[in-house]
């Protein structure tokens, strides 16, 4: 019995707990795990802990699953000889010179835009810090951009061009007091389930809050909704502007804040008067009901709370989209106050963060850009830089970097934490610039991924909680992860493999970084001053606690809401009305291709499913890729429910079982994009999509292509 209890003891005394920004969506839930010889043992949400205040969704709760594959894990940097052959192991210090001296070679042999580094919204602040100061400010390319460029650059667009600043004006607390709930291009249910808990938790509190649901699926969130908008793929302008028409028709405006707050209002409402609104309801495809109702509600003063996401951003007219959502909230008065306002999901666990390091194409840190000579002079005295050295011409965006690669303009491809042979519109031009391109150095947690096959190094990076990293969820929250576990082999964090290879070029001295709290007083001090301010986030207190910026300094509080003295960030301070005009999708259906096709994601898997797809509680939900098709289109197109069919657009075609249901618009089809080539050679579905982009976010229309169904 003594035996016993002495054995009880140093087992739980080996046992330790940490917590981590859970590594999926932009909600940015904080894990608690609990960990016994480098196990997790139990995955687990603290009820006082913000974000997510106890709650958690299947992926995040079934995280500890990940690690109990330890085969499908990078853990050793690794060359290959040539393509085509198994690479082979080699130390950090052979695969590092290896990278130094390939990328110095190409840069001399063929100019420094012949590098390109693309990167990922599930980097951390660190990691996306030190890549961005490699290549911008020393390599002096501007080639860099990441999978963030698919998800969420035409909400960065939108919000400069109404405020003045990137960043959401609003705060999860926000959804304790809102009124109504519009959900535009966005299945929270699915895609955000924790916040989308908090409005049902709203909604179930206040008998009077409406929810509306603006989406061409019935999908979870819809079913949930007061009303569901089944708007035609694209036709998002054409709604807003509906709604905005008639409430300023009935005086729905909120006069003194448009008055004193606000520009270019004359020519908005002009615009709008303008319109036809027939044309405008045609265009919608939807039953005038749906607009009486919403029109309805906001006829009276209310709190208006707005979520977008994907489905507004992945369009040629993206941009559009968001600020005639903007839009309306202008008119109505509803921004900068407590439970209203536009709010921007962010995809990623931290895109937003990224986006305040600046490591989009045209970015620089602080929410700084490329194009400004003050901001470029500012950030190369930072670095110590000679004047001149960052370029002043915005550099590829995710698209035209593979073309380039595929032309082979760029002759050098760097990938970390993403993995584009699946992911980019259009595949076959991602792979042909994979195949194409003289180096590709892949940096990851897994092996194999369909994006490492065309590599010519491998690098192990450290995951989820294998590291100290700092990221920013949707309402600005900046949390400190923990390190509770010991990577496998020799894999290390992204920002540390960055500096080494900077350090072996010969840029030792400011990359000499000996921890991640390093990168982050040097990045934090850059954002002083800035839109983004994090100066007051000193490392001592995101041990401690999260907080949101702007944090100018060691003893401000965070800040909650934006705008809320209704100054904007524009030259004049005030918000901007702008008259976007509908336009319908680029591509249209005709003989060959009469269908439409919009792509997604569900509950259970992410992204590629390269974390999510070796977890068989979440495979078992969804095992394989499917297509969604109402009734009317199977019966035209003799498709039986369950049967495997061949989706085929102008650029490829793609495998999946057919779900006949009537939860989606007839001529309009569904499909996951998660299964990759790895799951079967053809059940890519972006072998199908198309590269067409908006033209000022550069987003490519991941939402909308014409295909026809075969018969597999």
């Amino acid at each position: 019995m003594i035996e016993q209890e002495t054995l009880t003891k140093r087992i739980m005394k080996d046992e330790r707990t940490g917590k981590a920004v859970c590594p999926y969506c932009g909600v940015g839930c904080v894990i608690s795990a609990t960990v016994r010889d480098n196990m997790i043992t139990k995955i687990s949400a603290d009820a006082a802990l913000a974000p997510n205040y106890g709650m958690l969704c299947p992926k995040g709760a079934h995280l500890k699953q990940v690690f109990q594959r330890p085969d499908g894990r990078l853990a050793y940097p690794m060359l290959r000889e040539r393509r085509g052959e198994p690479p082979r192991r080699v130390t950090w210090d052979e695969a590092i010179a290896f990278i130094a001296n390939r990328l110095q070679d190409i840069q001399l042999a063929h100019g420094k835009d012949a590098l390109a580094f693309y990167g990922s919204g599930q980097l951390d602040t660190e990691a996306s810090y030190v890549f961005n100061k490699l290549f911008k400010g020393f390599l002096r390319t501007n080639n860099v951009d990441t999978n963030s460029r698919l998800c969420m650059s035409s909400a960065v667009a939108g919000y400069v061009q109404s405020f003045g600043s990137d960043g959401p004006p609003t705060c999860y607390e926000d959804i304790q007091h809102a009124d109504v709930f519009l959900i535009i291009g966005a299945n929270m249910a699915v895609n955000h389930p924790v916040l989308f808990q908090m409005i049902r938790k709203r909604r179930a509190m206040e008998a009077n809050t409406r929810i509306v649901t603006v989406d061409p699926r019935r999908t979870q969130t819809a079913a949930f909704s007061d009303i569901h908008v089944p708007l035609a793929p694209g036709s998002d302008v054409a709604f807003l502007q509906i709604i905005a028409k008639r409430l300023l028709a009935i005086g729905r405006i909120e006069r003194r804040f448009v008055r004193r707050h606000t520009e270019n209002f004359n020519a908005y409402q002009n615009h709008l008067e303008g319109l036809d609104e027939d044309a405008l309801l045609a265009a919608c495809g939807i039953h005038p009901a749906r607009i009486d109702e919403l029109v309805e509600y906001l006829s009276k003063p209310s709190r208006l709370l707005s979520f977008y996401c994907q489905g507004t951003n992945q369009s040629t007219s993206g941009v559009d989209k968001n600020v005639a959502l903007i839009n309306l909230h202008l008119q109505l008065g509803e921004v900068g106050i407590r439970g209203a306002g536009p709010f921007s999901l962010t995809g990623q666990p931290n895109a937003m963060g990224g986006r305040e390091v600046g490591y989009l194409a045209h970015q620089l840190p602080g929410y700084r850009v490329v194009t400004n000579d003050m901001h470029r002079a500012y950030v190369e005295g930072a670095w110590r830089l000679p004047p001149g050295s960052i370029d002043a011409k915005p550099g590829l965006t995710a698209v035209p970097m593979f073309e380039a690669a595929a032309k082979g303009d760029v002759r050098a491809l760097w990938i970390a934490c993403t993995n584009p042979a699946v992911s980019m519109p259009d595949t076959k031009v991602s792979q042909e610039g994979l195949r194409r391109a003289d180096l590709v150095i892949v940096q990851d947690c897994y092996y194999p991924t369909e994006t490492a096959e065309y590599a010519d190094v491998l690098l192990p990076a450290a995951q989820w909680g294998e590291k100290i990293g700092t990221m920013t969820n949707s309402e600005r929250l900046v949390v400190r992860s923990e390190q509770f576990l010991t990577p496998p082999g020799e894999a290390m964090p992204d920002w540390w493999i960055f500096a080494q290879v900077a350090k072996t070029i010969g840029f030792k001295q400011s990359f000499d970084f000996h921890s991640s709290e390093a990168v982050w007083d040097e990045y934090r001090m850059l954002t002083a001053g800035t839109p983004c301010d994090q100066l007051g986030m000193t490392n001592e207190r995101l041990a401690k606690t999260s907080l949101r910026w702007p944090c100018p300094h060691p003893r401000h509080p965070g800040t909650l809401r934006r705008y809320t003295r209704r100054r904007f960030l524009t030259p004049s301070g005030k918000a901007q009305f702008h008259t976007p005009v509908y336009r319908p999708p680029e591509e249209k259906p005709d003989a060959d291709f009469p269908l439409g096709l919009t792509t997604g994601r569900v509950a259970s898997q992410w992204h590629t499913r390269t974390r999510t797809g070796k977890v068989p509680q979440l495979v078992k939900k969804e095992p394989e890729p499917f297509v969604e098709i109402h009734p009317d289109d199977a019966d035209a197109y003799e498709v039986r429910d369950g049967e495997w069919v061949y989706l085929v657009s102008r650029r490829g075609r793609c495998y999946a079982r057919a779900r006949v249901t009537e939860t989606i618009r007839r001529g309009l089809l569904f499909t996951p994009f998660h299964w990759g080539d790895l799951f079967h050679a053809e059940t890519n579905a972006n072998n199908v999509t198309t590269s067409a982009a908006d033209p000022v976010s550069k987003q490519p229309e991941l939402k909308f292509c014409a295909v026809r169904i075969e018969a597999a």
